[in-house]
């Protein structure tokens, strides 16, 4: 029996690669991971498309509960586990392999695109690109800063940053509460900025805000101006996400951020 960790891409229900798409129709049950990310489609536009049923998993699910579910089930059948993007693109899976490994469970890795690379339609440089953060929502007792350490590190060693925006979900259904906009995010760096004081960034700091990427032509915005120039754009529907480029840029990235002034 195998358990197969497949992306599905950024988009729809069309971004599944072949291998991927064999492997879910192969597979007894079929389970989806829905909290670290957002496809830009609902799941039963993914099941009208494989043809299988899809369960929806929440965190508490994959990370307390997949010996009673995933792993249970991928001891006796051949299981499809769904990830939004590519496999690796968060820790939580790099556990459920281990966690299968230590059951005797083939595990097979079908990879996709990611934000990671679907970044690159920006047209900055993929491997000047430094360590990637997120930005969260605020909470009582709780507004970690750790993006701005990262901004300002990234800075240090002329590299791009990648910000991926907080998704808010309702663990006990699935749902989501709020995805974090673009506009927000920027605000929310301001804040940071207007309480640590180290020049960072300011209202002028050239940003690059990006909806929905990975969709295409049709539907993929991507939008170059300072702080203040986005903060009332509105960028449509999530997932967005902010990419903060270094100071120095080389000329072709100057040429290509023009596009998107």
């Amino acid at each position: 029996m195998v358990l197969y960790l497949i992306g599905i891409g950024l988009s729809d229900e069309q971004d599944i690669t072949l291998k991927g798409f064999e492997a879910i129709k192969k597979a007894e049950k079929v389970y989806l991971e829905y909290y670290t990310s957002r496809l830009q489609v609902e799941p039963a536009k993914l099941e009208a498309f494989y043809g299988k049923k899809i369960m929806v998993c929440n965190r508490e699910l994959v990370e307390q509960r997949a010996e009673e579910t995933i792993l249970a089930d991928a001891q006796h059948h051949d299981v499809a586990f769904l990830v939004i993007g590519d496999v690796m693109g968060a820790t939580t899976h790099s556990d459920l392999i281990l966690r299968a490994k230590e059951k005797k469970i083939s595990v097979i890795i079908i990879n996709n695109t990611s934000i990671i690379n679907a970044i690159g339609n920006t047209g900055l440089e993929l491997y000047k690109f430094g360590k990637t953060i997120s930005i969260v929502f605020p909470q009582k007792n709780y507004a970690p800063e750790t993006c701005y350490d990262v901004i300002k590190q990234n800075q240090s060693i002329g590299a791009h940053t990648l910000c991926l925006l907080d998704i808010h979900t309702d663990e006990k259904q699935g749902t989501d509460v709020k995805c974090m906009t673009i506009n927000e995010g920027l605000q929310l760096l301001l804040n940071i900025e207007k309480k640590r004081k180290e020049n960072v960034l300011s209202e002028n700091t050239l940003v690059l805000g990006c909806a929905r990427m990975g969709a295409g032509a049709h539907d993929q915005l991507i939008k170059a101006g300072t702080i203040k120039n986005l903060l009332n754009v509105n960028f449509g529907k999530t997932p967005h996400c902010i990419v903060i480029p270094a100071k120095e840029l080389h000329f072709k990235e100057e040429e290509m951020i023009g596009l998107w002034r």
